[in-house]
């Protein structure tokens, strides 16, 4: 069994799906972030590979992008990170990336050595499911799960096209528009779950805007299958940046009080 259906397989509760950009603010303190986040209880490790121009992303994981390139992080050196969590940890690990760096290397070169590095799964931010046959079949050749987005404003008949291309699960965005914390889980996103749910066994998880337990607790009486928190691990690294002992025990603490509430 794949590392991220073993995690949905054995799991009653939701997962815990931690995203942190790779090599923000630079590689080592990085890898001391996503090993203090699979200390704290992350069930799955999400890791932005730092991109000029990310679309999706509020100016939260903007700014950690820009730190991440400012440190001089490749893709090379995401690899390498990936390749250092494995040294200490099977927890499964899913890439968020943009189209123009898996294309400028190759796909199936990206997929393959994503694969070898230790990478369970590989989700295109920017790569419409009508235009992702090319990454799909690399994906599955190399043994990669590949993860689609969802929105609220996707159609049914989209719906139904991304699930049958869907493993190990679908990546629900909670709020419309980009990434960042907000006050609360919109009603929105609770109605998307439902509607997906009609169309998939695929494992659900809900993203954007999620961040205190309050919210988390919406999401599993709601019914998903896993949360997603990228901002609010961000803000926690980007307030220590030299003092990363101290990063690591907010991590730790802030991940675990996430996973109660689940």
């Amino acid at each position: 069994m794949r590392r991220i259906d073993a995690v949905f397989a054995r799991h009653k509760k939701p997962a815990f799906i931690g995203f942190t950009v790779a090599g923000d603010p630079d590689k080592e303190t990085s890898i001391r972030a996503a090993m203090a986040l699979i200390k704290g209880g992350t069930d799955i490790l999400e890791l932005g590979i730092p991109f000029s121009d990310p679309v999706a992303d509020g100016p939260t994981i903007q700014k950690a992008d820009e730190r991440s390139l400012a440190s001089g992080t490749t893709v090379d050196t995401v690899f390498d990170i990936v390749r250092e969590i494995r040294k200490r940890s099977e927890v499964p690990i899913v890439f968020l990336v943009y189209f123009n760096m898996v294309c400028h290397r190759g796909i199936d070169r990206f997929y393959r050595e994503a694969h070898e590095a230790g990478v369970d799964g590989i989700l295109v931010a920017d790569m419409p499911v009508e235009e992702a046959d090319e990454v799909y079949k690399a994906a599955l050749r190399n043994y990669i799960d590949p993860i689609f987005l969802i929105t609220q404003t996707t159609s049914d008949t989209r719906i139904k096209k991304i699930a049958a291309k869907s493993r190990g699960y679908l990546y629900l965005v909670a709020v419309l528009g980009v990434t960042g914390v907000r006050d609360r889980v919109s009603s929105g996103a609770l109605d998307l779950l439902k509607r997906v749910r009609k169309y998939t066994g695929v494992p659900l998880a809900l993203g954007f805007g999620i961040s205190t337990p309050d919210h988390a607790k919406t999401c599993a009486a709601a019914g998903a299958d896993g949360v997603i928190v990228g901002s609010a691990i961000v803000d926690i690294i980007s307030r220590n940046p030299q003092n990363p002992d101290v990063m690591e025990r907010d991590l730790e603490a802030y991940v675990s009080e996430m996973k109660k509430a689940l």
